[in-house]
């Protein structure tokens, strides 16, 4: 081959080098292609401004309450313990053997009614030794007075001298004195064999057995025969902080009892009122230790709903408030520069607004100062609220929603809404 050929063979492209430049520059389109569709896309995917302002402009859907006018109750809430009104430990008070037990346990005893019975033999025996002793001592006495009726007179005739009446006289003063200490034997005796019918003290409920029948018990004995309550009444004992005296020693000097309910641990919020009573004793002194005061109610528990040992939730009312504007507690809020509320306007947009509370608890605040009776505020949807922001008032629960009709008018006329009250 000659140095022509060979320069010829040299300068002419392989057919694998044209092709791996036309796939490059195929790639390279596509990726051209594909830029230039995303910047053709992206101001789509982009969300109008006015549509983003349109929604931070959208009303916010708030419940509402009316701010009323009238005497309110002061409650002041505790926790309590529930305590029998009397608790009496029945003992046997004589040595001897039990005999019977007339009670069940758990049963209503009246007063009065016979618990237990002692062997009263021994009792009986003492009973009837001391009443022939004072017999005895009562025939030796009638025999001295006759004796001194005659001393009286032979001193009286000259017969006998005085030393002798004298003598006489002391000995009838003597056996009178005897007579009379046998008629305390003949009481004391009588006591004790009383003592071996053990009855009620009081009417209550009895509790467990503590002995049986055919035991021998002992006046000394630490444990009794049982323990009865009584139910109806019963007391509740609970506490307040000592800030509260004032108030509490107020109600107690007031012309009728303090009302106090009690209801179970759910409290007064969803809690049952287990039954309604008065406060009867504020204790002497404030408890050091904790800085409070020990309160008693008294509760008639006719459905004996109340049980020894038990714990309660405690609701004293101390005052009432005349013409006092409340809120629902819900509605005040607290900030940096004190509480404040969320009253409607007309034009459905809030306005912040301070107010002073004089007493909240569980059921209603007291406005001292802020709100006027008949004002709407925001219960529900504050934390979404701002000065001035427009609102739209939802249904209560259990309410039913706007009708179609009303909801269409709304659209129609946007500057005077249908408006919702929620109490």
């Amino acid at each position: 081959m000659d140095i022509g050929s060979r320069d010829n063979l040299t300068l002419a492209p392989p057919p694998r080098t044209r092709r791996g430049r036309a796939l490059t520059w195929l790639v390279t389109a596509l990726l051209l292609a594909g830029i230039g569709a995303a910047i053709w896309l992206w101001p789509a995917s982009k969300p109008a401004p006015n549509a983003a302002s349109r929604a931070a402009n959208a009303p916010v859907p708030v419940l509402v309450s009316t701010a009323v006018q009238g005497d309110v109750p002061i409650w002041l809430d505790a926790l309590g313990t529930v305590q029998a009104f009397n608790t009496v430990t029945i003992k046997p008070m004589v040595d001897g053997k039990l005999l019977e037990v007339d009670f069940q346990e758990g049963q209503e005893v009246r007063k009065d009614q016979v618990l237990a019975r002692i062997d009263p033999r021994t009792y009986q025996a003492a009973l009837d030794q001391a009443t022939a002793k004072k017999a005895q001592d009562e025939a030796l006495l009638a025999n001295a007075r006759v004796d001194l009726v005659r001393y009286d007179k032979l001193v009286q005739n000259k017969y006998t001298t005085g030393q002798t009446a004298d003598t006489q006289k002391s000995l009838v003063a003597q056996l009178t004195a005897q007579v009379q200490g046998d008629q305390a034997a003949i009481d004391t005796a009588r006591t004790m064999l009383s003592f071996t019918t053990i009855t009620a003290p009081i009417t209550g409920r009895a509790g467990i057995r503590a002995v049986d029948a055919g035991n021998i018990v002992h006046a000394a004995d630490a444990t009794g025969l049982v323990v009865l309550t009584q139910l109806q009444p019963i007391s509740v004992l609970f506490n307040l902080p000592q800030q509260d005296l004032a108030q509490v020693a107020a109600a107690m000097k007031g012309p009728t009892p303090a009302p106090v309910v009690a209801m179970n641990e759910a409290g007064p919020a969803s809690g049952k009122v287990l039954d309604r009573g008065t406060l009867a004793v504020l204790d002497n002194q404030v408890d050091p230790t904790t800085g409070t005061i020990k309160l008693k109610a008294t509760f008639p528990n006719p459905g004996e709903t109340l049980w020894p040992g038990g714990f309660v939730r405690v609701r004293v009312q101390v005052a009432i408030v005349h013409d006092a504007v409340t809120v629902p507690p819900a509605a005040v809020q607290r900030g940096p520069s004190g509480d404040y509320v969320y009253i409607v306007k007309p034009d459905n947009t809030v306005s912040r607004q301070a107010v002073t509370v004089g007493h909240q608890d569980a059921d209603a605040t007291i406005l001292s100062a802020g709100v006027q009776p008949g004002q709407e505020v925001v219960t529900d949807g504050a934390s979404r609220l701002s000065d001035g922001k427009k609102v739209t008032i939802a249904p209560a629960a259990g309410q039913p929603a706007p009708p179609p009709a009303a909801a269409a008018t709304d659209k129609a006329a946007p500057d005077k809404p249908r408006r919702k009250h929620a109490s």
